[in-house]
């Protein structure tokens, strides 16, 4: 990295202040109890102005690439035969997000008939309700057929408790944890697997890495991980959110960030 794209890890950044710091993340509490087609319109109501502008994102890059505009409208039709097959309850809230924004959803994997996979998303709430331990819950994640590979990081609320999971759509690739005797006090994933170097253009891994050890086992906190987190590259143009949690004490924070300039793009 060039120099101006760098800096010493950053000491103080907690509570969030400062031109790093846009705002807080809004809360909403949604009711599981509730029935399926109630339990979004709170939100998708407060938020359908966005969200339709975040799906005309979306159609104008489908346009751009396909620009007769069948790749739109293959979704379009083809949604209502897509979210039968959605497991319960997803369809049903599906639906009623979709009556409450006045828009159509789609997505193609399904449709094609591969629907012997698992969202990443459905996944990760179905773990959250229902698995009654930390390895109950690394046994799903490691185990469950997925639609596409992915990166599960897990912690729970013990000691030596947490690791990061390296996902095919089919299979675990690799689960890479926590262990206290071999000094490995902490984990660590960007956007590459953990075996292999960064892209030298995105190397965010070792300043991260720097700065943790300069924090120490010791001296981790929630407040001390902001720092990390604060720290450029770590922080860069494409962060949008920095969140924090802590199991033990049932503690999740989430702040809507800035990079100012010099800031990677990525």
């Amino acid at each position: 990295f060039c120099s101006q794209y760098t800096e010493e890890c950053r000491t103080e950044m907690y509570p969030p202040a400062g031109p790093t710091f846009r705002s807080a993340v809004s809360w909403y509490t949604v009711d599981l109890d509730s029935p399926p087609s109630d339990r979004w319109t709170a939100l998708i109501t407060d938020k359908k102005n966005d969200l339709l502008v975040v799906i005309k994102a979306i159609r104008d890059f489908a346009n751009a690439l396909v620009p007769s505009g069948r790749l739109v409208e293959l979704v379009d039709i083809s949604l209502p035969l897509m979210v039968e097959t959605l497991p319960k309850p997803y369809g049903e809230e599906i639906k009623a997000i979709a009556a409450v924004a006045g828009l159509p959803l789609g997505i193609l994997e399904w449709i094609f008939g591969k629907r012997d996979g698992m969202w990443m998303g459905f996944l990760m709430r179905s773990v959250l309700e229902n698995a009654n331990s930390y390895k109950e819950a690394q046994t799903l994640l490691v185990q469950t057929k997925l639609l596409a590979p992915a990166y599960f990081i897990l912690g729970g609320n013990q000691t030596g408790q947490g690791c990061i999971i390296t996902r095919s759509r089919l299979h675990s690739i690799d689960v890479l944890e926590l262990d206290l005797k071999l000094g490995r006090w902490y984990v660590l994933e960007t956007n590459y697997d953990h075996w292999n170097e960064p892209l030298f253009l995105d190397d965010r891994r070792t300043s991260a890495m720097k700065c943790m050890n300069q924090t120490t086992q010791t001296n981790i906190t929630p407040k001390t991980m902001y720092d990390v987190l604060s720290t450029k590259p770590v922080l860069n143009k494409l962060t949008v959110y920095t969140t924090l949690m802590q199991v033990s004490g049932g503690k999740l924070e989430s702040f809507i960030r800035d990079c100012p300039n010099p800031c990677m793009p990525w």
